[in-house]
């Protein structure tokens, strides 16, 4: 009897996770409020049912009673966040808050599946993120000074990534993190985010030539430390949201491909220079000959999708542990292996709203400032996902980055709540004030 419940569960999981993900862009595309927020309760059962279905085969499948208490945990927590901003900013984005907690309920069950006692302290971190994270949007709103704090942004950007270059622990062949008191910190995630607001208090100012150059020069000093602590993939992600701001503060076409054209040499010269970059490339070029040494990570996460085909093999049915790191840099294979392609796809389209409605919200931002971080960060967040899918599933070569609120790690679990908050108070800000202009427009016709 068990065994045909988790059967069927396998195949209810799919159907609860495409109901959610095609809520999630008909929620965009509706109009009238009151048919959003049915929308969204509806989302919201939909999550419960998949979190619910998949820790209830869980708890058969691995027999420890441990699980039963987590899941009431975690069940507790998404409902503190979804009511929570829904009884602290009367106009935030509930479809943001859905889709965090949707990707960490993702995060949840797959790291409970690797590893238990890493789904815990993931889930520990998580609290006191959101926890942090719920005060955000109210700052967002009442400190208006943060545009001016520019030198301070790079000051302590920069000072955070030299304390990696000197003091960071090598890890997989790149400087990544230092520890304090036991905990393990990787800065240049909180950098990311102080990088973006740095470029935009800069840009909102002037785009003069000179004025571009000095920015230009300091986000330079951010990607060379990057890469002297051979940490690519985080050089490679601060580069191109750069790029990306510059290009929309200035709309020049020249800065565009002539970054594209300093980018493309700088990782030709990256090739030359480091041996591990190397060995992602011949890896990522032809995995199969050299599945005994390079090639052995990416070959066994390409067997884990195979293997997981469109309907999966079920949670715990697979073999992801045979992938190397794969709760950090290859969760994606050990999710499309046991839960199956169909919500290996809606996870990339949850990922894919997210990313849509920070670009909606930027371009709908009056304010320049705001609306070059809102870009910022939008960027940020889609082109990490892409470098982790994309070097999951052999699209690009592999540069070990974590995909977003799903993959195992503390640093990058509170740097992305942190984003979706700000995001979220970008959001708040501009509803309020639409609602201001509504409400005088209203009283000066009456």
């Amino acid at each position: 009897m068990g065994s045909l419940f988790c059967e069927i569960a396998r195949y209810l999981m799919i159907i609860w996770f495409a109901l959610y993900t095609w809520s999630c862009f008909l929620v965009l595309q509706k109009k009238q409020k009151e048919r959003q927020a049915a929308l969204l309760r509806r989302q919201n059962v939909w999550m419960f049912f998949w979190h619910l279905t998949g820790n209830l085969v869980l708890l058969y499948r691995t027999r420890n009673p441990k699980i039963l208490l987590f899941y009431a945990a975690q069940v507790v927590f998404f409902l503190i966040i979804i009511s929570g901003y829904r009884l602290l900013y009367e106009h935030s984005a509930q479809l943001l808050v859905n889709n965090m907690c949707m990707l960490l309920a993702v995060g949840f069950l797959i790291l409970s599946r690797l590893s238990y006692e890493k789904a815990v302290r993931q889930f520990t971190i998580a609290v006191g993120s959101v926890i942090f994270a719920l005060g955000v949007p109210y700052l967002v709103k009442k400190i208006r000074f943060i545009r001016r704090l520019t030198w301070l942004y790079a000051a302590a950007g920069l000072g955070a990534l030299l304390a990696v270059a000197v003091l960071g622990a090598v890890s997989y062949g790149a400087k990544l993190s230092f520890t304090v008191a036991g905990i393990a910190l990787q800065p240049s995630e909180f950098v990311k985010i102080i990088f973006v607001f740095f470029a935009a208090a800069r840009l909102h100012r002037s785009t003069e030539p000179k004025q571009a150059a000095v920015t230009t020069a300091v986000a330079a000093a951010h990607v060379v430390i990057l890469v002297c602590s051979r940490d690519l993939g985080g050089a490679l992600i601060f580069f191109v949201v750069y790029l990306a701001m510059l290009y929309v503060a200035t709309a020049r076409p020249l800065y565009l491909f002539g970054g594209l054209a300093g980018g493309s040499l700088a990782a030709a010269v990256a090739y030359r220079l480091f041996a591990h970059v190397r060995t992602r490339v011949v890896a990522w070029q032809d995995p199969l000959s050299v599945i005994d040494r390079e090639g052995y990570q990416v070959c066994q996460s390409l067997f884990a999708i195979g293997t997981g085909g469109w309907f999966g093999v079920g949670l715990t049915c697979g073999l992801p542990e045979k992938i190397p790191v794969v709760e950090q840099d290859f969760v994606f294979s050990a999710i499309s292996e046991e839960m199956g392609g169909i919500a290996a796809i809606c996870l990339i389209l949850i990922c894919m709203s997210c990313f849509l409605m920070f670009f909606n919200i930027a371009m709908q931002l009056k304010d320049r400032f705001y609306k070059l971080v809102a870009l910022g960060l939008g960027t940020m967040y889609g082109f990490q996902v892409f470098l982790t899918i994309g070097g999951v599933i052999k699209f690009i070569p592999s540069t070990g980055v974590t995909l977003p609120l799903v993959s195992y790690g503390g640093s990058s679990l509170f740097g992305t709540v942190i984003l979706f908050a700000v995001i979220q108070g970008f959001y708040i800000l501009r509803e309020t004030e639409e609602g201001g202009n509504s409400d005088g427009k209203k009283r000066k016709n009456g």
